[in-house]
């Protein structure tokens, strides 16, 4: 067993720290600030290579691994937090398109993901079904060769600035078997957006998309009519690996800025780091962050390898937000007064990952998961 990255992802990792660092990070509080979406931020990652990750060369991708994407979202965490969406959402998107699509439709789509020009976001969430999906009530209203979509999906990530979705809606009857999937353009006067006001996450401009009429071939349908909703879903077992990643690297940045505040604050005489009170805490939560960094990687690498990976999928999940804003909230704490400023991004980090406690699979249905897995289906809720 060898918990090492290999020397490829090794250089990776370290060139990616560097450019997120100079690139990425000194736009991470002033996006937050002017609250919507910056587009440059695309064509920077996209230079990187970060918007094509999963898209095989042939499109224009990277075709890395499922460990690779993971490295990529936990130094973007580490860097602009709210970046990272744009690799959750390429990855899990290019994986559906590529899993699913004709050879037509990955030649059309999947270039302009990969290079920046194509922001796009999953449309799923409506005001009446979040966690069940399968009860989805936009509408596909048959229309000579096609469809006509009607109906609402909310709390869209990048919902103000997508320029494609990947869409599900229901064509048949009730429950998953009538839910198709549809890459639809949202650039047309049939579909408005009404973006939030949130807490957190700020700069990734969530919204409700409406559809009025907004018109779809069978050329926009990914894979069969009716699949939808599988299609789709398989996909987020290992993007829920990949957000947690996501988390840890917030974390672990404001771990080792609390380190540091440890050593060179002094307080009676001595660093604050050899009081029991703050040094206790940081032992902790750096425990934590590892074991849950594991379960990450443990998924990916099962992924990599064709491996069942709902149950760690899942842990990682629940566990790596939820522990991501514990351990920037007691890191804000050891910072005192100086963490609760604004000119502080603990604030704004502990704001932002609070946001994937929610979004991407409620800690309910995480844990049910994990339950049906070490259980049985028959013993389990």
């Amino acid at each position: 067993m060898d918990f090492r990255f290999d020397d490829d992802e090794e250089s990776f990792r370290q060139e990616l720290r560097r450019f997120a660092t100079k690139t990425l990070a000194p736009h991470y509080q002033s996006d937050d600030k002017a609250g919507q979406f910056r587009r440059q931020l695309a064509l920077d990652m996209a230079g990187m290579g970060l918007t094509g990750l999963r898209i095989p060369e042939e499109y224009g991708g990277q075709e890395a691994s499922a460990i690779v994407a993971g490295v990529a979202a936990e130094e973007v965490g580490r860097a602009d937090f709210n970046a990272s969406y744009l690799i959750i959402n390429t990855a899990l998107i290019s994986d559906i398109i590529v899993r699913n699509a004709s050879d037509e439709q990955k030649r059309a789509w999947l270039p302009g993901i990969a290079s920046g020009e194509v922001v796009p976001c999953i449309c799923i969430t409506e005001p009446g079904h979040g966690t069940d999906a399968a009860s989805l009530e936009l509408k596909a209203v048959p229309d000579g060769d096609g469809w006509r979509l009607r109906g609402e999906k909310t709390s869209i990530t990048l919902g103000t600035a997508a320029d494609r979705g990947v869409v599900l809606a229901r064509t048949g009857g009730p429950g998953a078997r009538g839910v198709s999937a549809f890459w639809v353009d949202l650039n047309t006067p049939h579909v408005t957006r009404s973006g939030f006001d949130d807490v957190g996450g700020r700069a990734i401009g969530r919204a409700s998309l409406h559809f009025d009429d907004a018109p779809v071939t069978r050329a926009d349908l990914i894979g069969s009519e009716g699949g939808g909703f599988v299609s789709v879903m398989q996909g987020f077992d290992y993007s829920r690996a990949i957000i947690g990643l996501a988390c840890l690297g917030a974390a672990q940045i404001s771990l080792d800025e609390a380190l540091q505040w440890a050593r060179d604050r002094e307080a009676f005489g001595q660093p604050i780091g050899k009081f029991q009170g703050v040094a206790f805490p940081l032992a902790e939560y750096a425990t934590y962050v590892r074991g849950a960094r594991h379960i990450c990687y443990e998924a990916l690498w099962k992924k990599d390898h064709d491996l069942e990976h709902s149950a760690e999928a899942a842990m990682a999940k629940f566990w790596a937000p939820k522990l991501s804003s514990e351990v920037i909230h007691q890191c804000l704490l050891i910072f005192g007064h100086l963490g609760y400023s604004t000119d502080s991004p603990l604030g704004q980090r502990l704001r932002d990952v609070i946001g994937l406690e929610i979004g991407d699979g409620t800690a309910q249905v995480s844990k049910l998961v994990i339950a049906r897995s070490l259980l049985g289906r028959e013993y389990a809720p």
